[in-house]
């Protein structure tokens, strides 16, 4: 019985992963191009019909992969640090998450006109931790699947502790900083493939 309440977690864990990283996607790629040409009307629009649609399933499917996600990191948590891509994944993921409701959510309220505030401002602030996330995205999806279906042995920890420092600085950035090369599709597509790059790097042979 256990294995297959452990199975229900994990498919339901994908599907509303799929739903939060797809309107994730959807919002980088496709949303915030489109609102660059559109019109002023056709823009309008989208903002008072569609924006707030898109945001209803992007939080709460971040929120039930991330319920999800606990319980099945709970599962994995009996093997401490000898599957430490899993924790670069789950502190990636769990970041992507606070950003959602903390971040995101909260500045695109003000952007939309549901709430008072400086919408410039606001748009600048949800857009960095929507292209931090973004960039998260593949390092977390690296972590979930590396600790499953490509192990490797841990040394002295040193690789995880530099990923992790890497995540929390990223983090530091998507709060503080600025979005630099993430500022192009592209750039955050390429940037994002980068990272996962050097976190396999890092505990791969640190």
């Amino acid at each position: 019985m256990e294995l297959v309440i452990e199975f229900i977690f994990r498919w339901a864990h994908v599907l509303f992963g799929i739903v939060w990283i797809g309107m994730l996607y959807y919002f980088n790629f496709v949303q915030t191009e489109y609102f660059k040409e559109a019109e002023a009307d056709a823009k309008a629009d989208a903002v008072k019909k569609l924006a707030p649609r898109a945001l209803w399933w992007f939080r709460w499917g971040a929120m039930f992969t991330f319920i999800t996600g606990l319980y099945l990191f709970h599962k994995v948590g009996a093997f401490g640090f000898t599957m430490p891509a899993i924790w670069v994944g789950a502190l990636a993921g769990t970041f992507m998450f606070l950003n959602v409701w903390l971040v995101i959510w909260p500045n695109q309220q003000v952007v939309l006109g549901l709430k008072e505030g400086d919408g410039p401002a606001s748009a600048a602030k949800a857009g960095l931790a929507s292209r931090t996330n973004t960039l998260f995205s593949g390092p977390m999806l690296f972590g979930m699947l590396a600790s499953k279906h490509l192990p490797m042995a841990l040394s002295d920890g040193v690789g995880l502790w530099l990923s992790l420092a890497l995540i929390l600085a990223l983090q530091a950035n998507a709060l503080f900083g600025k979005t630099g090369p993430m500022t192009s599709v592209k750039g955050v597509i390429h940037c994002s493939i980068a990272l996962t790059a050097v976190i396999w790097i890092l505990l791969a042979l640190l």
